[in-house]
């Protein structure tokens, strides 16, 4: 099987998910955070949406380099904002995938900062742990959720807010 619409089946099947989580942070609490050290739910939230973005980066560049590429994320006030975000960063990633080949998945990608080297991946190990990221900080946003008492839909199967199968 090839790995690119494999690849494409699973930010499909990520993004539903995503966007059920999303779709949830009440426009009051973009500033609330658990724990000192934690993030704001805006910050998280909008990392959230913006992960589709490295499948666009991944496959057109060699490396990212925190040293010459400034972190400067987009600041969104309200849950109708955070989706659309969301869906214009998916449909990147997807056009990204539509003009990528199954050699390029073999590429070498670095992430850096600076003489620092985080790793040297293949691009498709690199695609792979974007998406364990997506997973990974929806999850803490589950989390965020749970504490302020909302309701969290299921991921891989209902959630305890949706009773048993």
């Amino acid at each position: 099987m090839e790995m690119i619409p494999m690849l494409m089946k699973e930010l499909e099947m990520e993004a539903q998910t995503t966007r059920k989580m999303l779709s949830i942070v009440p426009n009051d609490k973009y500033d609330w955070k658990p724990h000192e050290k934690s993030m704001t739910i805006r910050s998280l939230a909008t990392h959230i949406a913006e992960l589709p973005t490295w499948v666009h980066i991944t496959f057109t560049t060699s490396e990212l380099d925190f040293a010459k590429n400034a972190y400067d994320p987009k600041v969104i006030n309200n849950t109708n904002d955070l989706l659309a975000y969301f869906e214009t960063n998916l449909e990147e990633a997807k056009a990204s995938f539509k003009k990528a080949n199954e050699k390029m998945l073999e590429d070498s990608w670095t992430m850096r900062n600076g003489d620092q080297i985080y790793f040297t991946n293949s691009k498709a190990e690199v695609l792979r742990m974007t998406y364990c990221q997506i997973v990974h900080h929806r999850a803490q946003l589950g989390v965020f959720l749970r504490l302020l008492n909302i309701p969290i839909p299921g991921s891989y199967g209902p959630s305890a807010d949706e009773g048993s199968m």
